[in-house]
């Protein structure tokens, strides 16, 4: 499976964010179970979800500090690439 997503590292925390489908963040389980099964993949770094609305405008969903920052940047500054996951 592939997945869009980045690792980041700002102000000495490193975290990720993975973009996913409005139909992941829409259901607070479905968003859990999501987080969840990421951490195997980025293990001790808190997991960021991100969905875009129907404008295009991206929506964050974790830990407060972290989605708190992403909010003040743009979504073409995060350094996106693609995972492939097993």
């Amino acid at each position: 499976m592939k997945i869009h997503g980045a690792v980041i590292i700002e102000q000495g925390v490193t975290f990720a964010i993975i973009a996913v489908k409005q139909s992941v963040t829409r259901y607070t389980t479905r968003l859990v179970q999501t987080r969840q099964e990421l951490s195997y993949f980025f293990p001790n770094m808190p997991i960021i979800l991100m969905s875009q609305d129907n404008s295009g405008t991206p929506h964050y969903y974790g830990r407060k500090d972290i989605v708190d920052f992403l909010k003040t940047i743009r979504l073409e500054q995060i350094p996106w690439k693609v995972y492939t996951i097993y």
